[in-house]
């Protein structure tokens, strides 16, 4: 797979907020032709599912922020496991400072009987394991008086052989948990300290670990967010070099859940898995989203939604909305139903413009456009641009019909010349 952030700008072209600054510049939903009402509907949905923040950035910059209740900019939640795809930048970053190989066996960095597997059978766990959940630890024992939780559970007891490490795909806490006690240990560093000296100086960030879990605010998920739609870039200073490390955190990890990186979820793939199931469930994890969009998803829909092709980073912080408290939910494709139809353009395929009429369909589309148009199309030009102005096709003799197959996700002008006319209509590609 072709590395995911190829498809946009260069990251010196984004936006970045001051490190030391509440300041944040704006872009208004008006210059993107979001509808009102949509807007309106919106805020209501997310108030109906019992948000507590949401935040739209284009290009880096705050096109909405709305808070609920007694919520407000400064006020600090709990990330979830949203904090799991900030560990897994961190890890690529002590990676490329020498500290860890993922490629290692856990035991390297927390010892012998970390787990209660044979010792050559917890010798075959490596720190990629860890990361993409493939330990092949048991994920499913009962809870007991002694150990309510054993999914989190971070004693040797209850880290149980059930196969071979790269076997099985399982949402499993603790041998991820272990992989920040593995963080601590390769760098000497306290987790706190690492993330404060390696990230939050450098992006502006203000999150902090308690207890395994990252805490702050709506902006400090979305300054994360702006730093990976970045490719690890923040107003010219690379954090992550490693681009190799970077594109397998952001593409499938293994081939049993093809919808999970390293502590990533990953849209558009042609299967994924659930956190506590062994099944595996055919199309994309979000029909509605962006196919390129990769995700950091927490218990209870907490949200960082990364979207190159549009350009576009989504937090959302809260309780929980969906049918699932964990990671994914019926949340994620209600919200991306929404979020792709902000903009004031018809999707019943007729646009009028100087009485005349041009019906482009199906709208929104996915690979054909067709063009209906009451003159001679043979003679006309026909040029589609993206949103920010760049030409994409170009079609000196008309066509009744287009190929938009390779177009990015996004919303588009179709721009169609006659007789030293010009008239335009939009559309959208899914």
């Amino acid at each position: 797979m072709a590395f995911l952030f190829s498809l946009t700008n260069n990251a010196q072209d984004y936006y970045y907020p001051p490190q030391d600054s509440d300041e944040w510049s704006t872009l208004s939903p008006d210059s993107l032709q979001w509808c009102s009402e949509k807007l309106t509907a919106l805020h209501d949905f997310l108030d109906e599912k019992n948000s507590k923040s949401f935040i739209i950035l284009k290009n880096g910059k705050i096109v909405l922020e709305y808070y609920f209740d007694e919520y407000v900019q400064d006020s600090i939640w709990y990330f979830a496991s949203v904090s799991k795809s900030v560990m897994a930048f961190l890890m690529g970053m002590a990676q490329e400072e020498g500290y860890v190989d993922i490629d290692d066996p856990t035991t390297d960095y927390l010892g012998e009987q970390w787990t209660a597997c044979p010792p050559e059978k917890e010798a075959l766990i490596t720190v990629r394991n860890q990361l993409t959940m493939t330990s092949g630890l048991d994920d499913g024992l009962p809870p007991t008086s002694e150990v309510p939780d054993p999914s989190n559970c971070l004693e040797p007891d209850c880290l149980e052989y059930l196969v071979d490490a790269n076997e099985r795909w399982a949402y499993h806490n603790a041998p991820y948990r272990l992989s920040q006690d593995v963080l601590e240990a390769a760098t000497g560093l306290n987790k706190n300290i690492y993330t404060l000296t390696r990230l939050n100086n450098e992006i502006g960030m203000n999150g902090f670990w308690f207890n395994y879990i990252m805490f702050g605010t709506a902006r400090d998920m979305a300054r994360f967010g702006h730093l990976i739609l970045s490719n690890a870039v923040w107003d010219g200073d690379t954090l992550l070099h490693d681009q190799v490390y970077l594109e397998q955190m952001l593409t499938p990890s293994q081939d049993l859940n093809l919808s999970y990186g390293y502590l990533w979820w990953l849209n558009g793939q042609d299967s994924y898995m659930l956190p506590q199931l062994q099944l595996v469930f055919d199309g994309p994890m979000a029909p509605a989203a962006p196919s390129d969009m990769v995700a950091a998803l927490g218990k209870n829909d907490q949200k960082i939604y990364v979207v190159p092709s549009l350009d576009m980073v989504v937090v959302r912080q809260g309780e929980a909305s969906g049918d699932s408290p964990l990671a994914l939910s019926s949340f994620d494709n209600q919200l991306w139903e929404k979020l792709m139809d902000l903009e004031c353009i018809t999707t019943a395929t007729e646009v009028a413009l100087d009485a005349q009429i041009i019906k482009v369909f199906p709208n929104p589309t996915t690979d054909i456009l067709n063009i209906k148009w009451p003159f001679d199309l043979s003679s006309s030009t026909i040029k589609i641009t993206d949103q920010l102005g760049k030409s994409q096709v170009v079609v000196q003799t008309g066509s009744q019909q287009l190929s938009v197959a390779h177009l990015p996700t996004g919303l588009y002008t179709l721009q169609l010349g006659w007789e030293a006319e010009e008239w335009t209509t939009r559309f959208l590609k899914q």
